[in-house]
């Protein structure tokens, strides 16, 4: 299905089981304990044995000789592969250090030998009698060192957010000089890791020349391609297949050692072997967001009318690999006819950098909507009028080019309401709580649309069942659901009568989960499909499948009315098909946006940080499900509340890794940190996006919520820190009195 012009009335229209907050058809296999994860699949193939991945313990250099003989000698080992016993592999899609195989070591933890052994013990134990003779030479590893060596680049998220090595519209530099009102100020965001439940994790097994591969993975089209590549096989002859996801925040977009890994010693070892990676591998052998330096200015009218504005964003990778994407947003969210963006990338010697939940967008907010608050004090604006005093309906460097549906006033102004903002004192470290300072802060949300194309396959049973087969993933989405209930709704069916199968590469490939893309185009897909076995249905009947109304388990045409299950009597119908779009979006700038505001009290005396409460407004078009939809968005608000006040990957700086690699170290917030929070989703549809009229908000409940913190810290203490994550030591130098 072609899907080139605007939506019109479709059967997703009636909302009679889509848009209802229903209940997640596989929550309570995971409340169980009964959802199948990749390291839990016992019984797809017998014989598993364990194999146990070691990495280098040197960030830069080359491997010159590994001793694996007390290791091959230990008790239950069946094989030991080294990066030794082969060439450097060839890069999956979007992978930029290698995974393994050669001597050259790219960063800390790249793997360098698996073990497999009956039991993981066995394997772990004989990995630690491995010895490894290392080269090692000098790294790079400190951002702020290198920036000023750094590069302008050209480059894109892969999920809507990149820039040019440097954007201009208008005459910036002569617009920001003669600006009354202006704004210059530099804000650092850090490493930061995805931190998921489930780790890597994969089995792997062999019959003849081909693989099954049983792991965790947000894109099964793409991981299928990328093993094939990797490893030197036909396509035919690889299957992924990815029911349940423990999480992935964009760390499991992309092929990793653990599936390269299981592969080769599952070959080595003719048995199926399971592999998950350790906490201080997911750390430094997978990928992370990268730590960035941000400069922002603006400049405006006395009046509060930005007539200039850029932002500069520099951060670091490997060789080959792509810069953060901080700056995308900046193009679109405010108006000022004097613009410039640039992206600058340094060579650091770190593990990969790649995407991370909002890649460039959560940490570009972070920066930007500060910067926003900031030139409200000097303008003596109040920071919610000066952002719907730069509003705009078209995008800013093409003004030609209208948004889709743009309604950021709409989620300021109702957020504003309902968080009660004209209660605020506008002047900071007024507010007391006892020995607690209050403030309340906020922030825009902003996080664009992405169409990519999706397929997907329905079947109708002679018991009248109707059943959905995808690759697309569920990684804790809820997608199984809206899946469901789109089949629901296109078939006139409940939703219990609507089986979903997803995540095995033998179905129709889809759109997958990243760039919160997945629920609009995978349901998309699932849609178009369903149109095919409507038809399917119709000619079987003898009716105009145009004539005909599905509803109730039946289907209607004019006076006649006949069982769903009556048209699959002589055997099951299928509909298969994909969702594919035009130039709509190309024609119209297709977004989505928030208003986020917090409240926040900070301990007189330790300068503690404690969320009170916190609102997201959302504008993100039909909302599918609003129950596992708020999920995704207070999922998305509890990591940018990690992101503001404690996540940080700290660097060692003459060795080249992350010290605090693992769930101890690496704080993330738990229960006890994060308060009440409330989600609005504005009642609104973007026909423009796909004939569900929906959009995504799995990213945009993190995009702005870092700066909604940080505003909300400084009006409680009047102490404004540039510097993520806002740690009491920044500032309990600078508090005001206690007394």
């Amino acid at each position: 299905m072609k899907f080139d012009t605007p939506a019109g009335q479709n059967p997703i229209d009636q909302l009679k089981v889509v848009g209802k907050p229903t209940d997640r058809i596989d929550g309570r296999f995971k409340t169980t304990g009964t959802a199948p994860y990749a390291y839990e699949r016992h019984d797809v193939v017998p014989g598993q044995a364990y194999g146990y991945v070691l990495g280098a313990g040197i960030a830069k250099g080359r491997v010159r000789r590994i001793d694996v003989a007390a290791a091959e000698r230990a008790p239950g080992v069946l094989a030991v592969v080294t990066t030794l016993d082969m060439p450097k592999l060839g890069l999956g899609r979007m992978n930029t250090a290698s995974l393994f195989g050669g001597d050259a070591i790219q960063h800390y933890h790249q793997a360098i030998a698996v073990v497999v052994a009956e039991s993981f013990e066995q394997a772990r134990a004989a990995a630690f009698l491995i010895r490894a003779d290392y080269a090692p030479e000098p790294g790079t590893f400190d951002l702020a060192r290198e920036a000023a060596a750094a590069k302008p680049v050209t480059a894109g998220s892969g999920e809507g957010s990149g820039s040019g090595g440097e954007d201009r519209t208008g005459d910036f530099e002569g617009a920001f000089a003669r600006a009354p009102v202006q704004l210059d100020e530099t804000y650092t965001t850090p490493d930061e890791s995805h931190a998921m439940m489930e780790p890597h994790a994969t089995i792997a097994a062999w019959e003849g020349d081909k693989l099954t591969l049983w792991t965790s993975n947000q894109m099964i089209a793409w991981g299928k391609e990328s093993v094939a590549k990797i490893l030197g096989l036909p396509k035919e002859n690889v299957r992924l297949d990815s029911p349940y996801i423990g999480g992935g925040f964009g760390g499991k977009l992309f092929v990793r050692s653990d599936a390269v890994l299981a592969a080769l010693a599952a070959k080595a070892a003719k048995r199926p072997v399971k592999v998950a990676l350790t906490r201080p591998l997911i750390a430094n052998n997978t990928t992370h967001r990268p730590a960035t330096i941000q400069r922002v200015r603006i400049g405006a009218t006395a009046e509060g009318t930005i007539t200039a504005i850029a932002h500069e964003s520099t951060s670091g990778n490997l060789p080959d690999g792509r810069p953060e994407t901080a700056v995308d947003q900046t193009k679109l969210l405010y108006a000022g006819a004097n613009r410039l963006t640039a992206l600058r990338l340094a060579h650091l010697d770190l593990p990969e950098g790649n995407a991370m939940r909002a890649p460039g967008e959560a940490p570009g907010l972070m920066a930007l909507e500060i910067a926003m608050d900031e030139m409200a004090e000097k303008l003596g604006l109040d920071p919610v009028a000066f952002r719907l005093r730069n509003d705009t309906q078209v995008d800013p460097g093409k003004p030609e080019r209208p948004f889709s549906h743009r309604d950021l006033a709409g989620c300021l102004t109702l957020g504003a309401e309902r968080f009660g903002w004209a209660r605020r004192n506008p002047k900071p470290g007024q507010v007391r709580d006892g020995h607690w300072r209050v403030g309340i802060g906020m922030a825009a949300g902003f996080r664009n649309n992405l169409l990519t194309k999706s397929g997907a396959r329905v079947r109708l049973g002679r018991d009248g069942r109707v059943t959905v087969e995808t690759d697309m993933t569920d990684i804790g989405t809820g997608t199984y659901t809206i899946i469901g209930q789109t089949a629901a709704e296109m078939m006139g069916v409940p939703l219990d009568r609507v089986v979903v199968r997803l995540g095995d590469s033998a179905f129709p490939a889809s759109a997958g989960s990243g760039g919160q893309w997945g629920a609009n185009n995978s349901t998309a897909g699932v849609y178009a499909a369903c149109v095919k076995l409507r038809e399917a249905v119709a000619q079987r009947l003898g009716i105009n499948s145009t004539d005909a109304v599905f509803a109730d388990g039946a289907v209607r045409a004019g006076n006649r009315a006949t069982p769903l299950a009556e048209a699959a009597s002589a055997g099951e119908l299928v509909g298969e098909d994909v969702i594919e779009y035009g130039d709509l979006s190309k024609k119209q700038q297709q977004s989505t946006f928030a208003g986020h505001f917090v409240e926040v009290a900070v301990d007189a005396d330790t300068a503690e940080i404690r969320v009170r409460r916190m609102l997201a407004v959302c504008s993100a078009g039909r909302i599918l499900n609003p129950k596992s939809a708020r999920s995704q968005v207070i999922g998305g608000m509890t990591m940018g509340v990690g992101g503001a006040l404690m996540e940080e990957l700290t660097v060692d700086k003459r060795r080249g890794f992350f010290v605090n690699h693992d769930l101890a170290g690496y704080e993330v917030p738990v229960h006890a940190d994060i308060p009440h929070q409330e989600v609005i989703f504005l009642d609104e549809v973007d026909p423009q996006s796909s004939p569900m009229k929906a959009k995504g908000v799995g990213e945009l409940g993190i995009c702005g919520v870092g700066a909604a913190v940080a505003n909300a810290v400084y009006n409680a203490t009047g102490v404004r820190v540039r510097d993520y994550p806002i740690t009491l030591d920044k500032l309990l130098d600078h508090m005001p009195d206690a007394a």
